[in-house]
């Protein structure tokens, strides 16, 4: 799926990922490969991806929102 995480001051990600980690308000959650439509509300906490390469990278956020349409996941990010 793709995935672009976005802050008010830059884009942080753009990319093919396998899995992804969010720090929702209501507990952690992932989302894979083909997940339904969802739009969510993030707390502060970690973002955690698994990338195309089977790499982990993690990202620090202070909250935002995400959605989820047609395999593509958009994080914006505080």
């Amino acid at each position: 799926m793709f995935l672009e995480i976005i802050s008010p001051d830059t884009k942080l990600f753009s990319g093919e990922v396998s899995l992804l980690q969010l720090p929702g308000i209501d507990g952690s959650f992932e989302i894979l490969n083909k997940h339904a439509p969802l739009i969510s509300i993030l707390k502060k906490g970690k973002i955690k991806i698994v990338d195309s390469e089977k790499k982990n990278q993690l990202f620090e956020i202070n909250g935002g929102a995400v959605e989820v349409l047609k395999n593509k996941v958009i994080v914006l990010a505080e």
